[in-house]
């Protein structure tokens, strides 16, 4: 993966997954192009909708994707920062903590700590990205029946990289000037989960009040 953010330590280089691609050419890259296409106007309230005639699931599908690729890039800019001594537990301030389940390789939740809850969590990510079961990249392969509940899971799950990032380490993000980048990001990401209700008012506590702050600032 070409690093934009100077050289890689080796314990950022295993956190820092490879980026998911979309097959060029296909109807979900025409997707993404056009998510791209409206995010440039600058309204994400817009930017986010459904475009009309298009598929739910594979809508939701390509920005999961790009969601995923947006914070594998900022956690990678501050996994130096992010360690086993400054981070022992995966946390989103001093009332959120976050054990690791994955219901198959980690049936009962484990306490650990950040960089190794999110590289489980990052892994995790990747592998239901890559099951073609689950995501289908090709066209006229359906949608599995669980696709909603699965990509709800996913969200909700990298919600907490984003939570982890500005409770903890927001200092080291604006010495690095990636604060517009990871605003801008965030930003787009809850408008989108707002848009479709994917995450449960309960899972964004962590953040409620900056969510309310972006939300107030488009209104």
């Amino acid at each position: 993966v070409p690093n934009l953010f100077g050289t890689r330590d080796h314990r950022s280089s295993k956190t820092f997954k490879p980026k998911k691609n979309i097959p060029e050419g296909s109807h979900q890259y025409e997707l993404l192009k056009h998510a791209e296409a409206t995010l440039g106007s600058g309204n994400l309230r817009q930017a986010v909708m459904l475009p009309e005639g298009e598929d739910l699931n594979e809508w939701i599908a390509v920005n999961t994707v790009d969601f995923f690729n947006q914070i594998n890039m900022l956690y990678g800019t501050i996994t130096e920062f992010c360690t086993e001594a400054s981070c022992p537990v995966m946390s989103a301030g001093p009332r959120y903590e976050y054990h690791w389940a994955d219901g198959t390789n980690i049936k009962k939740p484990i306490k650990c700590s950040a960089p190794k809850y999110i590289d489980y969590l990052m892994t995790w990510v990747q592998d239901q990205l890559d099951d073609e079961t689950l995501f289908p990249s090709k066209i006229g392969v359906p949608f599995p029946k669980n696709f909603m509940s699965v990509a709800k899971t996913i969200l909700k799950r990298l919600f907490r990289v984003y939570a982890h990032i500005y409770h903890q380490h927001f200092d080291s993000v604006m010495q690095l000037q990636e604060e517009a980048h990871l605003n801008t990001s965030f930003k787009h990401f809850i408008f989108f989960v707002q848009e479709f209700n994917l995450i449960d008012r309960r899972e964004l506590a962590p953040l409620q009040e900056l969510i309310e702050k972006l939300g107030s600032k488009d209104r």
